[in-house]
């Protein structure tokens, strides 16, 4: 690293504080690069299941997470466990969900920050990886770094933003090769987490400061919203037109040039679409007092999405001279993404919730959900994805699903995704 008091990056030692989906491939990354890494987590037994080599993460399995031990990896629930006079390398990379005003909430970055204050010791460097708001690294987490270690940011120890990028589930892309992006407090600061990443990733993006990185992650998914809630609101339309959206797609993205292809859906899931544009829409507001338009449009299309899902099923099955109250209806996949068992922020249980008060007599099954709750509830699970029913719904295609049999032997298939056709098949 770069600065006066910087200790050699071969020897470095690295505490990740947050191992969920982005901080515990990180931390696979850096152990598989030499790196000494030490993970910290606020929950007992998931600090406990990974030192007894088990995962909770999709992408990492049971035998990754020995490999990591083998390699030097451990976690602990707290700074006592951290031996050694501080580490070289802080990574901060835990949740920011929205609260229930739907503004930012900080409250685990708060929490993360005085578990970094600390351990920080000169010339150490800290970087946040958790989305948020442009300004956070350094109107929120400069001040309570500075105020307990006693140094200050640019001079005592390096602090920047590096916005996570991790896309669960898949297998193309991941913490190496995926580009990453990096603002530091002042240009030393750049360079000293560059110096940390080059460690672990092919390529480094400088970033002109942090805030530049911070509102890059929010642009990235900004983007993706509008997209979506674009062809959301088309299908709505172009159902009542009588138009194939999903053919007209096809179409468009024969153009090499000028357009990119997204898709309707019942809604938006993950953490990061339907959540950290609200950031950037919540920043706007605070501090210039006016609306962000288009964040703002993209989500109330895209929250609607699971109303228009359930207003559709009733039109399908009255169509079939069946009403929804006291119809079965089977929701295949409730995951929020194809192949994984990441339900946060699922559209499939607003979608669920909204059946059930409709009176469906309602089942799931998903190949990676072994028991599903709504509101507390117990859905029942359907023994496999053919089990009969009045409507059947697919809300996420896994691949172990075999759409053809499913279309085949469905009395009534509404195909939110697009994948399947048949006479008995109705599309989003």
């Amino acid at each position: 690293m770069k600065g006066h008091h910087a200790r050699r990056i071969s020897t470095v030692d690295v505490v990740i504080i947050g191992l969920g989906y982005v901080g515990l491939p990180l931390a696979q990354e850096a152990v598989r690069a030499g790196l000494r890494v030490t993970g910290l987590d606020i929950r007992q037994a998931t600090v406990d299941g990974l030192n007894a080599g088990r995962s909770h993460v999709d992408d990492l399995s049971d035998a990754d997470i020995a490999a990591m031990l083998a390699g030097g990896f451990r976690a602990v629930t707290n700074v006592a466990g951290i031996a050694g006079t501080g580490p070289d390398v802080i990574v901060i990379c835990v949740p920011t969900p929205l609260s229930e005003s739907d503004g930012p909430d900080l409250t685990a970055v708060r929490a993360a920050t005085e578990t970094a204050a600390t351990l920080v010791r000169p010339g150490c460097t800290v970087i946040l990886e958790s989305t948020t708001y442009p300004g956070t690294t350094d109107e929120i987490v400069r001040p309570m770094l500075e105020k307990a270690s006693g140094l200050s940011a640019g001079i005592g120890f390096h602090l920047a933003f590096s916005p996570e990028r991790i896309d669960p589930g898949n297998e193309t892309y991941g913490i190496r090769n995926t580009p990453k992006v990096v603002g530091g407090i002042t240009p030393a600061c750049t360079e000293a987490a560059a110096d940390f990443y080059a460690r672990v990733c092919d390529t480094v993006v400088r970033a002109k400061s942090a805030r530049e990185a911070e509102m890059a992650k929010l642009l990235e998914n900004t983007y993706r919203h509008v997209n979506i809630a674009l062809v959301n609101e088309m299908a709505i339309f172009c159902h009542e037109l009588g138009v194939d959206l999903w053919d007209a797609i096809r179409c468009a993205a024969t153009k090499p040039f000028g357009f990119q292809a997204f898709y309707p859906g019942p809604g938006v899931g993950g953490h990061c679409i339907p959540i950290d544009p609200n950031y950037l829409s919540y920043k706007v507001r605070a501090e210039l007092n006016y609306p962000f338009r288009f964040v703002e449009l993209a989500q109330e299309i895209n929250s609607r999405m699971p109303g228009y899902v359930v207003d559709r099923a009733a039109e399908l099955l009255n169509t079939h001279a069946k009403p929804l109250n006291g119809a079965r209806v089977l929701l295949l996949g409730v995951t929020y993404k194809r192949d994984i068992a990441d339900q946060r922020e699922s559209p499939a249980r607003p979608i669920a919730r909204k059946l059930l008060q409709r009176g469906a007599a309602l089942s799931y099954h998903d190949p990676f959900v072994d028991n599903w709750q709504v509101d507390g509830r117990d859905i029942p699970r359907a023994a496999s994805p053919v089990t009969p029913a009045d409507l059947t719904i697919l809300l996420q295609a896994h691949t172990s699903y075999d759409l053809a049999d499913i279309a085949a032997k469905s009395r009534l298939l509404f195909d939110t995704r697009g994948k399947i056709s048949g006479e008995s098949v109705y599309p989003l």
